[in-house]
């Protein structure tokens, strides 16, 4: 191999590179506003700032790919999206999740409870607090985040604020009828549904692990609703204790645990865990804080094959 036949193929690769990777985009990007796009507030262009400012994009990504399963899956990225963005936030570490899409996924005490300590959400989370930033700008930072996704985030969070005015009121009614127009906000064949599997030691240690991975900083590892983000959430999360004696099903635990509360601080864990986990930490919560359950009570199906007895085998 000589120098010139280096030269030439090292050239050849440059240029193809340059192609790919500049011209390319640069002929085929639109430049024109995508059919979610909106200007930002004053409000949500200082928390961008601030979100610059304090490195977030080091572990968030603000574009969904095709290949993506996950948050904001529902819509791919595309160039018109980000017009206006100087500099753009794409980002490619994601240590956390995208927020492309994460305006309205949460109401605003939600944010305000994770920027203080995104433990008091998230037990297990390895974001820093951002306490330090003081309430005037986490409330623009969470203004910023409210508005990614644009006119669709502009729907969810009018969503969020309708259902969180319809969950005060329930909630400052008492807690029969609170805990009456919970359980009227779940499908009627899942209020009559058990929970299938039966109650075993391992299921319900499953379900405590599970418990403290995601519920804890709001429900209390009592189960009252006094964990560590309470404070910062209205209505408050709910007491399980209260729920003895008021008709409760593993379905409607499993429902409102796989579909979340909107307007509330519950958020959907249906992408987060498996049905059984759902089932597990469900069943957790019935036995250990609201004293009853009716796993593996009829109407049931046939048993999947490694079920073990109700009572587990010495």
């Amino acid at each position: 191999m000589n120098m010139k036949l280096i030269i030439i193929g090292g050239l050849i690769v440059f240029a193809s590179v340059l192609f790919i990777s500049v011209v390319l985009p640069w002929v085929t990007i639109s430049e024109k506003p995508s059919d979610i796009f909106r200007p930002r507030t004053a409000l949500e262009e200082e928390g961008r700032k601030v979100y610059i400012e304090n490195g977030c994009t080091y572990c968030h990504t603000q574009f969904i790919r095709n290949i993506d399963w996950g948050l904001g899956a529902e819509r791919v990225a595309r160039s018109g999206d980000y017009v206006t963005e100087q500099p753009h936030l794409l980002g490619s570490e994601r240590t956390g999740p995208d927020l492309s899409q994460e305006g309205g996924e949460h109401p605003d005490d939600w944010h305000l409870a994770h920027y203080t300590n995104p433990r008091y959400i998230r037990p297990e989370s390895i974001m820093p607090s951002f306490e330090y930033l003081g309430r005037g700008k986490m409330l623009a930072l969470i203004a910023y985040k409210q508005a990614l996704g644009f006119k669709d985030a502009d729907y969810r969070m009018e969503r969020q604020r309708r259902w969180k005015t319809k969950a005060i009121e329930a909630y400052e009614s008492g807690p029969d009828k609170n805990v009456e127009w919970l359980h009227s906000m779940v499908p009627e064949p899942w209020t009559k549904l058990p929970n299938p599997y039966p109650t075993t030691e391992v299921g319900l240690k499953r379900g405590h692990r599970i418990y403290q991975s995601f519920c804890i900083g709001c429900h209390g590892p009592i189960g009252d609703g006094m964990g560590p983000a309470q404070p910062y959430l209205y209505p408050p999360p709910l007491n399980f204790t209260l729920l003895q004696g008021r008709g409760i099903s593993g379905g409607i635990l499993y429902y409102q645990i796989m579909n979340g509360i909107t307007g509330t601080a519950m958020p959907y864990f249906k992408r987060e865990l498996e049905s059984e986990k759902i089932w597990d930490v469900g069943h957790y919560v019935a036995v250990t804080f609201i004293g009853q359950s009716d796993a593996h009570h009829e109407p049931r199906g046939i048993d999947a094959a490694y079920i073990n007895p109700p009572q587990e085998r010495k």
